[in-house]
């Protein structure tokens, strides 16, 4: 079966998840915008599939004055758009143990990247895909550390955790309608990610082949709550009670609030 959306926009395509996902996508007959700040790879990646299966804009995820534009030269040269998967994110090591030497304009910029500047794309097209008639995604790469903070990726792990609430709150306002809001859960995969670690950061976690295999047929179903693997160190037993006893008591707010509060 080929992929459900035929028009996808991959942001944060140049590398890591999002190369391994936009090339999968193409595979499987979706054409794919990629979306990036590497203007070789962009280049790279429309060399390797056609300009008929894939097309690309270069574009920082973090540029604030510039997401107008972005969103409608998006539009306007891709009007069948369906699917619009946001991948771009950063990861460092903090060491709070020592908060004077923070860097707080690194530790706000990887806030930034990973949650602001991602929720500032899902609303621009949000607004975009809930229009449509036909069936419509919005896709976020996300994390377990979103659900079990790693102690020593803080920013990493709030900002995540932030957009994994965020997810929660817009796939349940907008429950029922042709747009799906999906989050993907991933663990360490094998990516640019983990660079910063040296050496031995490519080789942490799951191989990236193995996690498309393994994420690709959840996407095809458009599963809101796409997962795959577990934390590191932790009980998969453990960690899934922990993940659906969450799940329910959102659930169970949402539905006392809403109740109360229609939108």
């Amino acid at each position: 079966m080929s992929f459900s959306y035929k028009n996808v926009l991959l942001v944060g395509a140049t590398s890591g998840i999002g190369a391994g996902l936009a090339d999968k996508f193409v595979q499987e007959g979706a054409k794919v915008i990629a979306v990036g700040r590497r203007q070789d790879r962009l280049d790279a990646f429309v060399q390797k599939h056609g300009a008929a299966k894939a097309s690309a804009i270069r574009y920082d995820v973090t540029d604030r004055d510039g997401l107008d534009a972005f969103v409608q030269r998006v539009v306007k040269e891709n009007p069948h758009l369906d699917c619009v998967l946001l991948n771009s994110g950063m990861q460092s090591m903090v060491r709070l143990s020592n908060p004077a030497e923070v860097d707080l304009d690194a530790f706000h910029h990887e806030i930034n990247t990973n949650f602001t500047s991602v929720v500032n794309l899902a609303l621009k097209f949000s607004a975009v895909l809930l229009k449509k008639q036909t069936p419509t995604a919005l896709i976020v790469t996300g994390t377990h550390l979103s659900i079990v903070p790693s102690v020593t990726m803080p920013a990493y792990s709030c900002s995540k955790a932030a957009l994994h609430a965020f997810m929660d709150c817009l796939r349940r306002q907008n429950q029922g309608k042709s747009c799906k809001f999906i989050e993907i859960n991933a663990p360490a995969v094998q990516t640019e990610l983990h660079d910063y670690m040296g050496d031995h950061g490519r080789s942490l976690g799951m191989p990236l082949a193995d996690f498309v295999d393994q994420v690709y047929p959840q996407l095809q179903r458009s599963e809101e709550h796409t997962s795959v693997g577990i934390p590191l160190g932790l009980s998969e037993e453990d960690y899934k009670s922990f993940v659906g006893t969450r799940q329910r008591m959102f659930d169970q707010l949402s539905d006392l609030v809403m109740a109360r509060m229609p939108l």
